[in-house]
């Protein structure tokens, strides 16, 4: 009778629902963006750049990729690797401007800094692209999402490629752009998993 009460037990078991790790991956990767580009846009010096380090590690990094980790649990595939990727794509990038590394000082000294940051970027850029692909049967605001940061990667890849400042002050925008809409689409995410007062749009897609 005993063993029959455990297996009873053990068959009705459900396992605890996990809270959607959406908003938390947008908006670590959505502010982490944001502080980045408005030094790209040239609202900052570009000295201020070392600002981002923290953020990359922590939050655009560390929590996103957290989050990306926990979509698989939920079985959202595209998010998982989503988040995954570019909590690494943010880690990855502290890496490079850390002085322990020596990634930063290897290219000063080799004076290939901007030709390597443009094949970076470039590459993150069609990786980006591969995703704004899957992201056409969602939701308009996360084809937004995917669909500046893909027009960013390659502004920013080219213009780090051809030396075109230009380039990269518009990547800055584009960046900022980015951001905003990644916020707008965590913040329709958060709003939707609650109670709230109300909702945002986010253009399903027909």
């Amino acid at each position: 009778m005993a063993q029959y009460a455990a297996e009873s037990e053990n068959s009705s078991y459900v396992a605890p629902a996990i809270a959607n790790p959406g908003p938390l991956g947008l908006c670590g990767f959505a502010l982490t963006t944001f502080v980045l580009s408005a030094i790209n846009a040239g609202w900052f010096s570009a000295g201020a750049t070392t600002i981002v380090v923290g953020l990359a590690l922590f939050y655009g990094g560390a929590a996103q990729f957290c989050a990306g980790m926990w979509e698989f649990k939920t079985g959202n595939t595209f998010g998982a690797t989503a988040f995954t990727s570019y909590g690494a794509f943010w880690l990855s990038f502290a890496a490079i401007l850390l002085p322990g590394t020596g990634v930063l000082d290897a290219l000063v000294k080799a004076g290939a800094v901007e030709s390597a940051l443009g094949l970076y970027l470039l590459a993150w850029g069609i990786f980006t692209a591969i995703m704004f692909l899957g992201t056409l049967k969602s939701n308009m605001a996360l084809i937004g999402v995917f669909g500046f940061l893909t027009l960013t990667f390659l502004s920013l890849a080219i213009g780090h490629l051809s030396g075109a400042s230009a380039l990269i002050t518009l990547g800055g925008y584009l960046g900022i752009i980015t951001a905003i809409v990644a916020w707008y689409t965590a913040l329709a995410g958060l709003l939707s998993s609650g109670k709230s007062a109300f909702t945002l749009p986010v253009g399903p897609i027909a």
